[in-house]
């Protein structure tokens, strides 16, 4: 059962909710479950049902698919006011989870049982808007990776990742295990792409960090055919 603070913050951060049914509102007060999660903690692994849906009040949670060699790739991130697009398809379809979730910082969260969503879905046009939304959104995502994978040099992907990733200061708080995750490489692969990149001038490579020397040189190899 959530609390009156729980309550507020959920409303703050999913608008949606303003437009729910009131039986809804008090059945998500009744049946929702906080939790909280410390960082790099398994949250939920292939082939696993999906009993709730997560809205995340804090923190960030990565989606990825793992492949046979390891390796992995990043399919999307969950931030706070967000929930996992993968999680409610498998709660509607009664499917298993087909990829992985882990979180990266600690994160909180409220739990939405499984059959709630399944009524809420059926019976209240705020939650259906919403999840179908939430559906359409993430599938167009997960549609551009398909497309980078498929279609463009690794090297073009690597700049666009580092000025998508680059904070104000021009710092990339990345390792380069991290970067081969989130594109769906080998470290090796990253490691050589940005020794290059530091050799032309673009960055500077240090511990956990790279800075961001010359950013219109790296839109330039981002941007190039």
């Amino acid at each position: 059962m959530l609390d009156g603070n729980e309550t507020t913050a959920l409303l703050g951060l999913f608008p949606f909710l303003a437009g729910a049914e009131p039986p809804a509102l008090a059945q998500l007060r009744a049946r929702g479950r906080r939790v909280a999660l410390p960082p790099d903690h398994g949250v939920c692994a292939e082939g696993t049902a999906c009993t709730h849906l997560p809205m995340v009040l804090a923190g960030t949670a990565r989606v990825y698919k793992l492949g046979e060699s390891g390796r992995e790739i990043t399919l999307y991130r969950i931030d706070a006011g967000q929930s996992c697009v993968l999680t409610a398809s498998c709660i509607l379809s009664g499917r298993r989870f087909p990829a992985f979730a882990r979180s990266e910082t600690a994160v909180e969260a409220v739990l939405v049982p499984a059959p709630a969503l399944l009524e809420w879905f059926g019976t209240d046009s705020a939650w259906r808007t919403y999840l179908v939304g939430l559906v359409a959104d993430r599938l167009a995502d997960v549609i551009s990776i398909v497309e980078e994978v498929a279609f463009r040099r690794m090297d073009h992907r690597v700049g666009e990742h580092l000025l998508r990733a680059g904070d104000d200061a021009g710092t990339v708080r990345l390792t380069h295990q991290q970067v081969a995750h989130d594109l769906g490489t080998s470290r090796e692969v990253v490691t050589r792409i940005l020794s290059d990149f530091e050799a032309r001038g673009l960055v500077a490579l240090g511990r956990g960090r790279i800075e961001l020397r010359d950013r219109a040189g790296l839109a330039a190899v981002a941007g190039a055919a």
